[in-house]
């Protein structure tokens, strides 16, 4: 291998780990975000909750 094609492989692999990278950010920010939008909110007549 020359030092050229060394230097490419070593970019080729610097973009994909990269690009893996912001794939698992992006799916776990979309599991937060719709894990968050399926709770209940607060209760609107602005009683306390009643709990056990």
């Amino acid at each position: 291998m020359t030092n050229k094609e060394k230097t490419a492989a070593a970019i080729a692999g610097a973009v994909g780990s990269a690009a893996l990278a912001a794939a698992l950010l992006f799916a776990n920010k979309r599991r937060e975000k719709k894990k968050a939008r399926g709770q209940s909110g607060p209760i609107p007549s602005g009683e306390p909750p009643e709990t056990d």
